[in-house]
C-alpha cells in the first residue's frame, strides 16, 4: 500500500497539497492576534481615511492575512486538479484541526504553571510568563468562532464559484475562474468574521462593520490580483510534474465530474 502511494504522483501531490494546507491555515489563526501596519511595512507614511461615514481608518491588518491568500490560491489548484469535493474535504480537516489546536491551547493556558517558571521571563523582559502566554493564546471565543465559521463557508463559496466559472468556460481562462472565485470568497471571509467577532460579540456597529470590512477587502483584492501568476506558474510546474497526459485527465475528471479523481466516497 505504502509503496503505491510514494510511486503514484497524483496522491503524493494531493499529500502535499493538504498537508501544507493545514498547517497553513492553523499558523494563519495562530499568528493572527499581532496587528500590524501596512503602510509602515512599505516605510509609508499613514494616512487615515473615511469610509460608511467612519472616520481614522488605516491599514492596520491581522498578521493572519499575510498567509490567507496562499489558502485561496491552494483552493484553485486543488480545484483545478482533483475537484470540489478535494477542496472540501481537506477544508472540513483544516477547520476540525483548527477547533482542536484551540481546545488544546485553551487546557494548555488552565495548566498550573511551574513557580519557577513565571518569572523566567525577567531578564528579557517579560515579568510574568503566564500572562505573556494567556495573552498570546487565549483569543476571544467570538473571535475564533468567527474565524473558523468564515474560513468554511469561504472555502465552499470559493470552490462553487470556481466550478461554474470553469465549466462556463469550458476550462479557458484560468485566470477568471481563480481570481474571481477568490474575489468572491475573500469579500465572504472579510464580512463573515468582522459579523460574529465584532458585531454579535462586541457590540459593533453596522457602519464599524462595514468600514473595517471595505479596508480589509481592499487589500485582500490587491492580493488577489497580484497572485494571478503565481497560479499559472504552479499549474506549469504541477503539469511537468505529473506529466501532460495525467494532468490532462485529471483537469478533465476534475470539471466534468464534483468527485476528485483520487478521493473516493
Amino acid at each position: 500500500m505504502i509503496n503505491n502511494i510514494i510511486k503514484d504522483r497524483p496522491t503524493k501531490l494531493f499529500i502535499f497539497f493538504c498537508s501544507f494546507f493545514v498547517a497553513n491555515a492553523l499558523i494563519a489563526e495562530c499568528i493572527g492576534g499581532k496587528i500590524f501596519s501596512l503602510e509602515k511595512l512599505f516605510g509609508l507614511p499613514v494616512h487615515s481615511f473615511t469610509v460608511f461615514g467612519q472616520s481614522g481608518l488605516s491599514f492596520n491588518l491581522t498578521c493572519g492575512v499575510i498567509l490567507w491568500p496562499l489558502e485561496f490560491v491552494m483552493t484553485d489548484i486543488v480545484n483545478e486538479y482533483y475537484g470540489p469535493k478535494a477542496v472540501k474535504r481537506i477544508s472540513y480537516i483544516a477547520v476540525s484541526l483548527i477547533a482542536y489546536a484551540f481546545v488544546m491551547f485553551y487546557v494548555a493556558m488552565g495548566v498550573p504553571p511551574a513557580d519557577f517558571w513565571i518569572s523566567s521571563g525577567v531578564q528579557d523582559g517579560i515579568p510574568d510568563m503566564t500572562k505573556a502566554f494567556n495573552g498570546i493564546f487565549g483569543q476571544g471565543m467570538w473571535i475564533i468562532l468567527g474565524s473558523i465559521v468564515a474560513f468554511l463557508v469561504s472555502q465552499i463559496v470559493d470552490v462553487t464559484v470556481f466550478h461554474r466559472i470553469k465549466k462556463a468556460t469550458g476550462g479557458k481562462h484560468m485566470w477568471l475562474r481563480a481570481t474571481g472565485s477568490t474575489l468572491i470568497s475573500q469579500l465572504v471571509d472579510s464580512f463573515i468574521v468582522l459579523f460574529i467577532a465584532f458585531k454579535l460579540g462586541k457590540g459593533w456597529s453596522w457602519q464599524l462593520v462595514l468600514a473595517v470590512c471595505v479596508v480589509n477587502y481592499i487589500y485582500k483584492f490587491t492580493v488577489a490580483i497580484l497572485l494571478t501568476p503565481v497560479i499559472y506558474f504552479a499549474e506549469q510546474r504541477i503539469d511537468h510534474y505529473l506529466g501532460k497526459d495525467t494532468s490532462t485527465r485529471m483537469k478533465a475528471a476534475a470539471m466534468g465530474q464534483e468527485d476528485a479523481v483520487l478521493i473516493n466516497e
